[in-house]
């Protein structure tokens, strides 16, 4: 697949799922219905434990399995395999948020792009005890059967971040803003697969400049496909540059 063609696909994926969000997002008043058996849960949540050891592969699914105490044809409840695994810390954790959204403060009362800023925060920094292995679920992400899925999960989150901040907004800044997020969110945390500093300060660093140069950009773009591309284009290079196959 040309350049070309793998950014226009990515981009057109992009827009398509966060507009669907705005007719499917659920506000704390409507909980959406558990993403989980209880089975799959147990069996999920004892994998991760395992991944900073084995990493996100069916060694750790399947001592999972063994943790929980479910006999080892259980696997089978996961036909994707690993990438069950890597959406269950996307979700899980997305999910976390707004539990420890009323304790992350913003740095100016009441401003929404503080808030912005500190959510997206703790959760890259919620990566931080698997950030080692981060690079091979990234690739699995990036894998075409589970694009889709990946794509939308990714929307989520940069729609659940801005919820909990407090956007309002009505207009296409609904979508530019949710575009924007997911795609700087994405180029940080590859950023953060390589950083070295202590607690992830460049990490922070990269994200602010991103954050900053990404407000004032937006401004000058209405569109949210030209926006999405526009930031689409810097995640799938550094994809790229990876070895991920896009």
């Amino acid at each position: 697949m040309s350049g070309h063609r793998a950014l226009s696909k990515a981009r057109c994926a992009t827009v398509h799922r966060i507009h669907r969000l705005s007719r499917s997002y659920h506000s704390y008043e409507h909980d959406s219905p558990p993403s989980y058996t209880p089975a799959e849960d147990a069996i999920l949540a004892a994998a991760i434990n395992h991944v900073p050891a084995h990493g996100f592969t069916n060694t750790a699914l399947s001592s999972g399995v063994r943790d929980a105490g479910y006999p080892d044809v259980s696997v089978n409840l996961f036909p994707v395999g690993v990438f069950s695994l890597v959406k269950y810390h996307l979700v899980t954790e997305r999910r976390a948020l707004s539990k420890n959204a009323p304790s992350i403060p913003s740095t100016v009362s009441g401003n929404t792009l503080d808030m912005v800023r500190n959510l997206t925060l703790q959760r890259l920094h919620a990566n931080k005890p698997i950030i080692h292995r981060w690079q091979e679920a990234l690739a699995i992400l990036a894998m075409s059967k589970h694009l889709p899925d990946s794509l939308r999960e990714l929307a989520l989150l940069s729609d659940e971040i801005h919820f909990l901040a407090g956007d309002k907004s009505v207009d296409t800044s609904w979508y530019t803003k949710r575009a924007g997020l997911s795609a700087i969110y994405a180029s940080t945390e590859l950023f953060m697969t390589q950083d070295t500093s202590p607690n992830f300060k460049e990490t922070e660093e990269f994200f602010d400049r991103r954050l900053e140069g990404a407000h004032g950009l937006r401004r000058m773009i209405g569109d949210a496909g030209q926006w999405a591309g526009v930031q689409a284009m810097g995640v799938i290079s550094g994809l790229r540059s990876k070895g991920v196959r896009i």
